[in-house]
């Protein structure tokens, strides 16, 4: 069965305006940070934020290289190897920020940030994972093959 005739799969259509949509969500981003207002608008970001904007721009402008191209071609091995390098950046992006930690909180505040930021760090390790390991399949050749079994 072809990738998108496959139930509960969005149509093609549907997933080129989702990649879009996050294309155009990060683009924005990115010029809030980088251009206008600019980064110092924010008021809870110290100066600190110089150190990490360079990996926090990365990290967006690889979401858009990335949505763009899946607009065009989303096979799940691109998607994979797409998926793998935008992770990868995030990971290293929200790894600097808990480093520098460039937020200017009240105590609870700061606690939730942080916490927060771990829970990002765990994800990215665990999407970082994930996606080795379907690019693994990929290279392999078991692109959809078996299943990983745990235990018996």
């Amino acid at each position: 069965m072809a990738g998108a005739d496959r139930p509960g799969r969005p149509s093609a259509g549907a997933r080129r305006a989702g990649y879009g949509v996050a294309a155009v969500i990060n683009a924005a981003l990115l010029f809030v940070l980088n251009g206008w207002p600019g980064w110092q608008a924010i008021p809870f970001l110290t100066s600190s934020t110089d150190q990490v904007l360079w990996l926090v721009s990365l990290s967006l402008a690889a979401g858009i290289a990335a949505n763009l191209v899946y607009m065009v071609n989303d096979a799940s091995w691109l998607r994979s190897l797409g998926d793998l390098a935008t992770t990868a950046i995030g990971l290293s992006a929200a790894i600097r920020i808990w480093q520098v930690f460039l937020f200017d909180l009240s105590s609870g505040w700061s606690t939730a940030a942080r916490v927060l930021l771990v829970v990002t760090i765990a994800a990215g390790c665990v999407g970082l994972l994930v996606n080795v390991v379907l690019v693994a399949r990929w290279l392999a050749g078991h692109p959809r093959g078996g299943h990983i079994r745990i235990g018996h």
